[in-house]
């Protein structure tokens, strides 16, 4: 890392390294273990469910591809609908990259970095990085996202087998994380009104959409759900404009 090199740059490496500890880790890594319940339960085999951890990373994502084997979706549909949840990470690579990167940062290195981007990731380092020097940024953000990404493979790869045979309530208790953890991360971090109203669409129409076309439920409630909030939020403003 040609921005954040020798003895700071590793030392900054170590401090965002460190984040493990801190709250919203361990709150993902409390999912990643429902997460893993939920791909045993699906008979998601071992060496699937731990690559799924490392390469798509994003655990909503990685929830609605199991969910979507789960109701027999199509490949294309469950492509359509994994790629859909991904796409909003883009305003988070848009938003944090600026943040940490100089005129001396390699495009590959950012293009790497990327990959952890995800909202545990974007909100535990939007919230520090004002505090961390502008040539060491990369290196505090690598720490953090590469140490939380690798924890929770490991976890993934511990626990897959004896998560299967925990007492249903405890197992009950640990899947139920992962919709927690979705629902609230990415409510906190969702800034504007028209996320918030397409959530609650979504949810409502993922119930509906389940009992008419189960196979595509999860695609056409963020689809419809996300057009009409953003119908909405359109009125919403022009009201408040009036």
């Amino acid at each position: 890392m040609s921005t954040s090199s020798g003895p700071r740059g590793v030392h900054w490496f170590l401090k965002g390294a460190r984040g493990i500890v801190s709250l919203p880790a361990i709150i993902l890594m409390s999912a990643f273990v429902g997460f893993c319940g939920f791909a045993v339960e699906a008979g998601l085999p071992f060496g699937q469910t731990v690559f799924m951890t490392g390469m798509i990373w994003a655990l909503p994502a990685n929830v609605l591809l199991v969910g979507s084997i789960l109701a027999g979706a199509s490949l294309p549909a469950a492509f359509i609908t994994v790629s859909l949840s991904s796409i909003r990470l883009m305003p988070m690579v848009a938003a944090l990259i600026p943040e940490i990167r100089t005129e001396k940062t390699p495009t590959w290195l950012l293009l790497l970095l990327s990959h952890f981007i995800a909202i545990t990731a974007y909100v535990f380092t939007m919230e520090r990085i004002r505090d961390v020097p502008r040539e060491h940024r990369v290196a505090f953000f690598a720490g953090f996202g590469i140490t939380v990404t690798s924890a929770n493979i490991i976890l993934v790869a511990v626990i897959y087998s004896t998560v299967s045979n925990l007492p249903p309530m405890l197992a009950g208790a640990l899947f139920f994380l992962t919709p927690v953890y979705f629902l609230t991360s990415i409510w906190a971090s969702t800034r504007d009104r028209a996320g918030h109203i397409a959530m609650i669409f979504g949810l409502v129409l993922g119930a509906v959409f389940h009992q008419v076309a189960p196979e595509f439920d999860i695609l056409y409630a963020g689809v419809v759900g996300g057009t009409l909030a953003f119908v909405v939020d359109r009125f919403w403003k022009r009201g408040a404009d009036a």
